[in-house]
């Protein structure tokens, strides 16, 4: 892993997500050859060869580049729905959790949530409810649906190709967009051992991120039809959006789709490595079910240790994590993180709760 850098200092392992990786020497060298012009006049011609790259690897007509995953899924939504709609969504969803209501408090939309299963997967009677026309006036309509893989709160979880096709199914039959949060999708498709384009055959509309497993330092793309991705474009000017020579940043992710989706794998190795470290470690437990990509969820069940204790342990050892809720933390693996890093940090782990 020669050229890469750590993002919290040297001699820290941060693991508290895969949005922490800095470029690697190619997105560099890229950044700082990149031909620029005005984005907003669609004069750049560097982020137009990104949005024709994405559009190609998801196979879908259109796509526009976007400051953040937030703000690909929150244009997108706009784009799809009415003020006054339903968005149809899990009730674990990144959407839900962590984008600051945006739909709602910007576009007027009502969030509907679903259960969702420890796998990410939400019950297809349950959408098929959803999706369904009001009976009468009083009831809100549904205007978008909304999935997500991998599924960041179940830890990391991948929706089966035959799922999507299911789901999607009953959106097209009801008239309903699929959007999906594919924040992590390349993770997915390394998984799956398919191309991303094959999970995007199964929705409509797709936001997936650049500056996470992928490694460029900000960005995330939307795609679909060419109409909605005119509206995209207004919704990411209404917002703020409208990035001027955005090629700088643009040039770094046209390396992550080019040179940066196949090593994902090597994060997934490293999670299973983890994984099975920590859950090895006496007051630590881990369900292996759920580590299908490059998030470790566990928890903390060993008693007269707080959680937030034992995350501060673990920073006073150089070993940086996350909390989601309570005695459940998690840990992300990703470009700048090898296995003598793993081991270190199972290592940390055990000096802390084995006397």
């Amino acid at each position: 892993m020669d050229g890469v850098q750590r993002s919290a200092g040297d001699g820290v392992i941060d693991l508290r997500s895969d949005t922490v990786t800095l470029p690697s020497p190619a997105m560099w060298e890229a950044m700082a050859r990149a031909e620029l012009g005005d984005d907003v006049y669609g004069e750049d011609p560097t982020v137009n060869r990104l949005e024709a790259l994405a559009a190609e690897v998801m196979g879908k007509p259109a796509a526009v580049f976007v400051a953040s995953g937030t703000m690909g899924n929150l244009t997108a939504l706009l784009a799809h729905g009415q003020r006054g709609a339903r968005v149809i969504c899990g009730d674990e969803c990144h959407i839900i959790h962590y984008e600051a209501g945006g739909a709602s408090a910007l576009g007027g939309l009502i969030y509907h949530p679903l259960p969702t299963a420890a796998d990410g997967s939400l019950p297809l009677e349950r959408i098929g409810a959803a999706l369904a026309p009001p009976a009468d006036e009083h009831e809100a309509p549904p205007g978008v649906f909304c999935l997500e893989t991998t599924h960041n709160r179940c830890g990391g979880t991948v929706l089966p190709l035959a799922y999507l096709e299911a789901a999607h199914a009953l959106a097209r039959a009801a008239g309903v967009p699929l959007h999906l949060d594919g924040a992590r999708i390349f993770n997915a498709a390394v998984a799956l051992g398919v191309e991303a384009r094959t999970i995007a055959r199964h929705v409509d509309t797709l936001q997936f991120c650049l500056s996470k497993g992928l490694a460029a330092p900000v960005g995330s793309i939307v795609a679909g039809p060419a109409p909605f991705i005119a509206q995209v474009r207004r919704a990411r000017k209404l917002v703020g959006g409208g990035m001027r020579q955005a090629g700088v940043i643009a040039a770094a992710g046209i390396v992550a789709l080019t040179e940066m989706v196949a090593r994902l794998a090597e994060d997934h190795v490293h999670a299973r490595l983890l994984a099975e470290g920590l859950a090895a470690i006496p007051g630590l437990s881990v369900e292996m079910a759920r580590v299908q990509t490059n998030i470790v969820r566990f928890t903390l069940v060993a008693e007269g240790l707080a959680p937030a204790d034992f995350v501060t342990a673990l920073r006073q050892r150089g070993v940086l994590i996350g909390q989601l809720h309570g005695p459940v933390l998690r840990a992300v693996t990703h470009y700048g993180i090898s296995a003598a890093d793993v081991r270190q940090a199972v290592a940390a782990a055990r000096d802390i709760l084995v006397a």
